[in-house]
This record gives structure tokens, C-alpha cells and sequence, in this order.
């Protein structure tokens, strides 16, 4: 019988959380102060760009949730479609459909020079879509400490948890594993900005492309893990 861990969704999704370190190391950094897959950041500062705050844009967060959302209905209605088949199937296809989306804001981003604006909203709409898709396949995978996304859980649940507290500080290697690849992904984010905003985004593209192939090739291992809530 195939064992959880050696499933590759694990490995995958924090592949996955890297990529996340780099989208909003992007979307911070080169897109004018907002983030398009932290939505827990982004809401916070739509708040504070409504109440004035200096180098902030209530039309950027805006836009950024609202795309988010689109791409979170998208992904819902994928796995609703897909997710009473086998696993990998739905999976795979949500992974590829974010690999598209960021290769398609890396082509906004670099035919979008001239018109500053639009290749800037463009990006903007393009990585919030594919990190929409992303969320809602992740939440329904459902497994523990890896959202890919947002860390205060996971490390709550270093600190609860751990030998300090009182705990057994179960899955400590993946929660810490977990926080070292965003790391990693916000830290390669600006090093990789320096050259051009095109050069980050293909290169998640190309993760969350490889992420799908893995898991489509892969597919048997996938289906045969046991529930991750266990």
C-alpha cells in the first residue's frame, strides 16, 4: 500500500509556497505596494490606502482581491467538476491553469513597456486569477500546514505545539519546511527583479507548470494516500 509521505502532493505544495514567496516579492516590490496572493496583506492595506496612508492604492488592492476571488470561484467550480474523479486529474488541471496564468503575466509584463498602466493592472489581475485558482484547490486538498499561502498557523502551530509549550510539535519538519521555502521564494523575488519583472514570473510560471506534471505523472501515488485530515 502506498505510504502518505510518499505521496508527491507534499513535496509539490511546497515547491508551491516558494512560488507564493515570489509572486508577492513581485507583486510588493514592482507592482506598487500589493499583494496578489497574500489576501490577509492585501485586505489590510486596501484599508489603509481608504484612510489615506501615503504610497498605497485603493484601485490596485481593489482590483487584486477582486481577481483573486474570480480566480477562487474558478477553482471551486474546477474541483465541484473534477474532484469525484481521481484526485491528480483536478489537481494537475488546477496547477497547469495557474502555470498559464503566470506565463500570461509575463507576457503582459513584457509586450505591456509601452503602456505602463495596463501591463501593470494586467500583471496585477493575471497573478491574483492564478493565485485564486491555487487557494481553492489547496483548501480542498486539505493537507495540514501546507496552505501555501499565509504562515501565522503554521508557525502558531510551531510554537503551540512545540516541546516549550508542552506539545509533541507534530509535523515540525514540514511547518518548518513550510516557512523556509516562502523564505526562499521572497528572498529570490527582488534578486530575480533585478534583471526584469518578466524573469520572476516565468519562472513561477514554469513551478507551478512543473508542479503539474509532476502530480499528473504521478497520478497513482496521488489517488492512493490516505486522507490528509487523518
Amino acid at each position: 500500500m502506498t505510504q502518505p509521505h510518499e505521496s508527491p502532493l507534499p513535496g509539490a505544495l511546497l515547491v508551491l509556497t516558494a512560488a507564493t514567496g515570489l509572486i508577492d516579492a513581485v507583486s510588493y516590490l514592482a507592482l506598487g505596494h500589493v499583494f496578489t496572493a497574500n489576501m490577509t496583506g492585501n485586505v489590510v492595506f486596501l484599508g489603509f490606502a481608504v484612510a489615506g496612508a501615503p504610497g498605497l492604492s485603493i484601485p490596485r488592492s481593489a482590483v487584486s482581491l477582486g481577481a483573486f476571488l474570480a480566480g477562487a470561484v474558478a477553482g471551486g467550480r474546477l474541483a465541484a467538476r473534477l474532484g469525484s474523479g481521481p484526485q491528480h486529474r483536478w489537481v494537475a488541471t488546477a496547477f497547469g491553469a495557474e502555470a498559464v496564468l503566470l506565463l500570461c503575466a509575463a507576457l503582459a509584463a513584457a509586450v505591456g513597456r509601452g503602456s505602463a498602466l495596463y501591463a501593470l493592472y494586467g500583471v496585477i489581475v493575471l497573478t491574483a486569477l492564478a493565485m485564486g485558482v491555487r487557494n481553492a484547490t489547496v483548501r480542498k486538498i486539505a493537507l495540514p500546514d501546507l496552505t501555501t499561502t499565509v504562515l501565522t498557523l503554521t508557525l502558531t502551530g510551531l510554537a503551540a505545539d512545540s516541546a516549550l509549550a508542552g506539545g509533541a510539535n507534530p509535523r515540525a519538519w514540514r511547518r518548518g519546511a513550510s516557512v523556509l521555502s516562502m523564505f526562499s521564494g521572497a528572498a529570490a523575488g527582488p534578486l530575480l527583479l533585478r534583471h526584469s519583472l518578466v524573469l520572476p514570473l516565468v519562472v513561477g510560471g514554469v513551478v507551478s507548470c512543473g508542479c503539474a506534471i509532476t502530480i499528473a505523472l504521478t497520478g497513482r501515488a496521488v489517488d492512493a494516500a490516505p486522507s490528509p485530515r487523518a
